[in-house]
């Protein structure tokens, strides 16, 4: 293991290691990301060698999806027992298994089971909780940025794998894509197993600006226990519901909708597949940078007034998007302005659960709030298929998002300041 020799070098340059597990961790969620995403590449190629219709694989993505979401307070309680290492490998194995096995088959039923259920679950071992525990376990000072950072690996996935991906099936089709997903898997993995450390204290450490003598973790509980107590103690708030329904609106506004259904409806209006891929990629790119900025801005500002903007103005891009002609203007406009705000809701969210429930429960209860994120990219994603199976158009469910995106807009202000005696108990 090179952590150990790792840590001593860094700490004569006097950087702390916690940002090596940032790079890492950061590494694994942006392959996951490229697994998670690339369905959206993938969903005309697969309707033209198979013949399945959209409404059949969308049901796929949308198993995945819930998975991915369902699994993030036992995920959270598992990284809590287990550990990260342990758990980022796991899931590593499992989602490169599934994509693997993949390559094989021939029917939508084995669609739905490998990319639905085994990704899913492989990639939901981990989920969006795992950059909340790396901020909160190894950062005392700086975790809005470092939120902001690992969850722009998500936008940077798309931005590295995308077009590439599109480019690659184009020319060699569809399981030359996945080959190379499988590839980032194993470096991500041999990464994960070398630098990993679980906490802090392994090294001699304590959390990046936390005093020196801090209390070291406690051991953690039962998972089921974990898990549901969070749930049990957190749903007593209204904040939490708040927090619930307004990640609900963001997991249908993202990835259960841009995500995995833009790339078609760009070709529905006549844009190709690569330049449609290419919007995402520049979408990505513009993701990174207000993700990154909102984590910066997290640390600073009123979190629920960042959220009300970046509702807001997502909600009127996706209004104004069946209003862009899909001209190359139209689109470059709208892919940077929802770029922008793609998934900057992320670090104040996790801002506001940390302050509300606590730092030791914060990855708990997040995972519960961002299972109603993939509850609503589920929804989206499935509707949306649906939509264009039934309606042959896409445009209803682009309506409906931005208007929901609007109310959640309108929800978050009504949180109010944190007050003490709404904190669930700490322990």
């Amino acid at each position: 293991m090179l952590s150990t020799p790792l840590a001593a070098v860094l700490a004569r340059r006097n950087i702390h290691y916690g940002w090596a597990v940032v790079a890492v961790t950061f590494l694994s969620m942006l392959v996951s990301a490229g697994a998670v995403g690339a369905p959206g590449v993938l969903l005309l190629p697969l309707q033209r060698e198979f013949g399945w219709d959209t409404a059949d694989i969308s049901a796929a993505m949308a198993i995945r999806l819930l998975l991915f979401g369902l699994m993030g307070p036992f995920a959270a309680a598992m990284i809590n027992r287990f550990g990260v290492r342990r758990m980022v490998l796991s899931s590593l194995v499992l989602v490169g298994t599934g994509l693997l096995s993949s390559l094989a088959m021939s029917q939508v039923w084995q669609l739905i089971l490998l990319w639905g259920f085994v990704v899913g679950f492989g990639t939901g071992l981990t989920a969006m909780v795992l950059g909340a525990t790396i901020a909160t376990r190894w950062f005392a000072a700086r975790r809005g940025l470092v939120i902001g950072l690992l969850t722009a690996s998500s936008a940077t996935g798309q931005l590295v794998f995308m077009p590439l991906l599109s480019v690659l099936t184009e020319a060699y089709g569809w399981r030359s894509a996945i080959a190379l997903l499988c590839a980032m898997i194993g470096v991500a993995a041999v990464a994960m197993l070398a630098l990993m450390r679980d906490h802090p204290a392994e090294l001699g450490l304590t959390a990046f600006g936390e005093a020196e003598g801090a209390a070291a973790p406690r051991a953690a509980g039962a998972i089921l226990p974990a898990a549901f107590g969070a749930l049990r103690d957190a749903s007593a708030t209204r904040s939490f519901w708040v927090l619930f329904a307004t990640f609900f609106i963001c997991g249908a506004s993202t990835n259960g909708l841009i995500q995995t259904h833009l790339i078609p409806l760009c070709v529905d209006f006549a844009v190709p597949e690569v330049q449609a891929a290419g919007l995402l990629a520049l979408m990505g790119i513009f993701d990174f940078i207000g993700t990154v900025g909102s984590g910066w801005l997290s640390d600073r500002f009123d979190n629920r007034w960042l959220l009300f903007w970046y509702y807001g103005l997502r909600g009127l891009s996706l209004i104004y998007l069946p209003y862009s002609d899909f001209t190359l203007y139209g689109l470059s406009l709208f892919a940077v302005f929802y770029g922008l705000d793609w998934i900057a809701t992320v670090p104040p969210t996790v801002r506001l659960i940390a302050d509300r429930f606590g730092r030791e429960r914060a990855n708990l209860v997040f995972g519960w709030v961002f299972a109603g994120h993939q509850i609503g990219a589920a929804t989206a994603a499935f509707g949306a298929g649906l939509s264009r199976t039934v309606l042959q158009s896409y445009l209803p469910a682009f309506f409906t998002a931005g208007i929901l995106c609007l109310i959640a807009a309108l929800l978050v202000p009504t949180l109010g300041r944190w007050r003490a005696g709404e904190a669930v108990a700490r322990g």
